[in-house]
């Protein structure tokens, strides 16, 4: 036995197909043997069993009779010995009989530990009546059945694995002398198989007949002899071939451009030094792969193998490919290059393989980059600029009228940033248009577009809108970002914006109008406050156009001579007498008529007309009250306002300067009327021009005091020299006592910082009475006079009794 398990192991591994089909004959037949044995032995088992019932059901009927006769005769003795008769047969081991009525006989032992089969019958004593008599109960064991069971099993299964195991023996020693020897020998030719012997052909040890040419082994001999003719047939080519090859490899290897050559499966298999130079990658380190792994598709959302499936179709239906791709050097730098893929052809036209041959562009693809973001994105933000933003716009036009949808364009306006840009510098303004461009930008969807058009004025495209409210949540998530602060060098400022919306097609159906629309909703939107925005209506049309007109006009009012100062004086409130006069500016234009401040000045300072206008007004009025001084032989202080765009500008301190000396106007008869928000700016430049102002001995005022912010603590800190009260509180005193107590509170105040009263809008005596019992320094309203144009303010003064007392 040990020696044939060593030659088992032996078998198995010189054979391991014999020895794997030894082992599957052996489990299937393993399995089939004892399957059917199973079935033999349970067969065998059945019939004991029905003949140990048989047996039993035998006593019934041979014994059944006598035993009742004895029974019912009462001999103890025959009965006896009919049981005994009864427990000698065959497996039969226990008795027990019922004696009607309550007695018993019992013969044998019940065996412990070993199964058992019972059968029960009754007696019965039949005559002129029946009678039971009682019932016996027969128990056979299954002892005999088991061990004669067991002997059947061993000798089964012993028989059994014998046969199974020579027959499977048998059918392993056939397959192996008829196959299994001979795949060995194909197996060993395959391993020997070398150009230096493929003049050898296979030849198995086997007869040489029909039957066996046309098996399964003869026609896998023919095969690899056919192999073996085509592979030195191909040898032959190739010599051929190699030396034209080698005429051309020291021009492909000394080629100034990087050359690749792929098989047919676009694996790499030649790069020449060019290639290592431009690369970092040396030939082994990438013979074998696919171009992919080292070339990638310039669009990222492009995946690298499907654009080199592209590549391999067009040079199949073209027979050539050419572009730009971005690629990635060994040590991870990117570069572009110029590529061109073409295949190549043996005699017959087919492909055998690609050359790939490229050249570094990443200097001339840089410039091209710059330029193009140059031409199309904002440098400061990085956002598109106006003609990108046209483009993009249009394009959603178009897509929106394919598929019926809506698209949104937003005008934005920075609110106040010139004001930013001028009092804390052009760094600030652009940081401040860096982070607005950015919380614009988190406001929006990825299809979204935020384009920066110039300056302070940003464009918001949505497309794929469903309804025009959608632009609205839009413009109030924008404003609710623009609620927060920003920090600017160091200081914080509330910087709002102002939305315009025009949607597509419910207000134009081109980008032209849209554009138009959105930029005079945005407007309209100004109006209302700042910090809102507005959705375009049909009549903003004609406010927008208006605004144009006022605007072109206006650039030439000056020219023009439209402007015009009228002038209302300022009286002491005691006494009457004429203290100084403050300067209003008019427009009168031809088209428009007289226009009011209120209408032209916020437009003036939106433009920066502001500052020439304001220079004029300066020189003006200057002018006016050095020619009042001259006329009544007394000094009349002349009130100028300025408004914080003017206050603002660089030459500002200059320009009064040149008033005060072209017109020969003492500094201490100029007042400068400054608003509240200009102060609460509280930045650095504020406070110096104020001081040079002051330094220069012109006078300060602070106006329309109370309406503003009421900043109590900057009366402090700039050398205001007048307080003026607004005409609202100055209106009411007589009517609310809310408003008379603040205006004492304000008079009491200003005396106590040891400034100057002026209160505005007074018109009726009972007025002028309250403010003289408070003690207001000054009035000013149309109960001394209205505002009026140069001659006849000229004519008042002469008229004026008190003007020279």
């Amino acid at each position: 036995m040990l020696r044939l398990l060593t030659r088992l192991k032996a078998f198995r591994r010189g054979s391991p197909l014999s020895f794997r089909l030894l082992a599957w004959i052996l489990l299937f037949s393993s399995v089939f043997t004892l399957i059917a044995s199973g079935i033999q032995i349970y067969s065998d088992y059945s019939k004991d069993l029905d003949l140990i019932d048989r047996r039993m059901q035998v006593v019934e009927s041979g014994y059944a009779s006598s035993l009742a006769r004895s029974l019912w005769a009462l001999d103890q003795k025959l009965l006896q010995t009919q049981m005994e008769g009864i427990l000698s047969l065959p497996d039969i081991v226990h008795l027990r009989l019922r004696i009607e009525p309550d007695s018993e006989l019992v013969m044998g032992e019940l065996p412990r530990g070993v199964e058992t089969r019972s059968h029960s019958f009754t007696l019965v004593h039949e005559g002129e009546e029946t009678f039971t008599l009682g019932e016996l109960t027969i128990t056979a064991t299954l002892d005999r059945v088991y061990r004669e069971m067991k002997q059947k099993i061993g000798l089964i299964l012993a028989t059994q694995f014998l046969k199974t195991f020579f027959v499977s023996i048998l059918i392993l020693w056939i397959f192996r002398h008829f196959v299994t020897r001979h795949l060995t020998a194909m197996a060993e030719y395959a391993k020997d198989l070398s150009i230096d012997n493929l003049s050898r052909p296979l030849m198995l040890d086997r007869p040489d007949t029909p039957t066996n040419r046309n098996d399964e082994l003869g026609r896998v001999t023919d095969a690899i002899n056919q192999m073996r003719e085509r592979l030195n047939a191909d040898l032959a080519r190739q010599e051929r071939d190699a030396a034209e090859i080698r005429k051309f490899s020291k021009a492909i290897e000394q080629s100034p451009s990087s050359v690749l050559i792929c098989d047919r499966q676009w694996r790499i298999e030649y790069a020449n030094q060019k290639f290592n130079q431009l690369t970092g990658f040396d030939l082994k380190s990438i013979q074998g792969k696919h171009p992919a792994t080292l070339i990638e598709s310039s669009a990222e959302s492009r995946d690298s193998r499907n654009f080199w499936q592209s590549i391999r179709l067009q040079v199949q239906r073209v027979g050539v490919w050419q572009g730009e791709v971005n690629s990635i050097r060994k040590n991870g730098e990117r570069f572009w290059e110029q590529l061109i893929v073409t295949p190549i052809k043996d005699n017959a036209g087919e492909a055998t393989g690609y050359l790939i041959l490229s050249e570094d562009i990443s200097i001339r693809k840089r410039y091209e980059q710059q330029l193009l973001r140059q031409a199309n994105y904002d440098i400061l933000t990085g956002l598109p600029n106006r003609m990108l933003a046209l483009d993009r716009l249009k394009l959603a036009l178009a897509q929106a009228r394919r598929e019926g949808t809506l698209v949104g364009v937003m005008f934005l306006d920075l609110d106040n940033f010139k004001h930013i840009n001028d009092t804390l510098g052009h760094d600030a303004g652009d940081n401040l248009l860096v982070e607005a461009a950015r919380r614009i930008s988190s406001c929006l969807r990825g299809t979204s577009t935020v384009a920066r058009l110039g300056g302070d004025e940003f464009l918001v495209i949505l497309p794929g809108l469903t309804g025009a409210d959608a632009s609205s949540q839009v413009a109030e998530r924008i404003l609710k970002t623009f609620s927060t602060p920003f920090l600017l060098n160091g200081q914080e400022v509330f910087v709002t914006t102002s939305i315009g919306i025009a949607i597509f097609p419910t207000d134009s159906d081109n980008s032209g109008t849209l554009l138009q629309h959105a930029d005079a909703a945005m407007y309209q939107a100004k109006h209302r406050g700042k910090s809102a925005y507005s959705h375009f209506a049909p009549e903003m049309t004609e406010v927008s156009h208006e605004r144009l007109q006022m605007e072109s006009r206006m650039r030439r009012a000056l020219e023009l001579q439209e402007f015009e100062l009228y002038y209302q004086p300022i009286v002491e409130t005691g006494s009457g007498r004429l203290h100084g006069v403050e300067a209003l500016l008019r427009w009168n234009n031809p088209a428009m008529g007289m226009v009011m401040p209120d209408r032209f000045i916020p437009l003036a300072e939106e433009t920066g007309l502001i500052i020439p206008i304001g220079e004029w007004v300066l020189e003006e009025a200057c002018r006016a009250a050095m020619g009042w001084q001259q006329e009544t032989g007394r000094e009349i202080v002349i009130s100028v306002n300025v408004s914080p765009r003017q206050f603002r500008d660089p030459g500002f301190t200059d320009a009064v300067t040149r008033a005060l000396e072209r017109s020969g106007l003492a500094p201490h008869l100029l007042e400068l009327e400054i608003t509240e928000r200009l102060i609460l700016d509280n930045s650095i430049e504020t406070a110096e021009i104020l001081r040079q102002l002051d330094r220069r001995g012109i006078k300060l005022s602070l106006d329309d005091f109370g309406t503003g912010y009421s900043a109590l603590g900057y009366l402090k800190t700039y050398p205001f020299d007048t307080l003026k009260i607004d005409r609202s509180f100055t209106q009411d005193v007589m009517k609310e006592q809310e408003s008379a107590s603040l205006v004492r509170a304000i008079i009491n105040m200003a005396h106590s910082l040891g400034l100057k009263v002026i209160a505005e809008g007074v018109e009726e005596e009972t007025q002028t009475h309250f403010l003289q019992r408070e003690g207001c320094d000054y009035s000013q309203g149309y109960f001394y006079s209205r505002p009026q144009p140069a001659p006849e303010f000229d004519q008042w003064l002469k008229t004026n009794r008190r003007v020279n007392h």
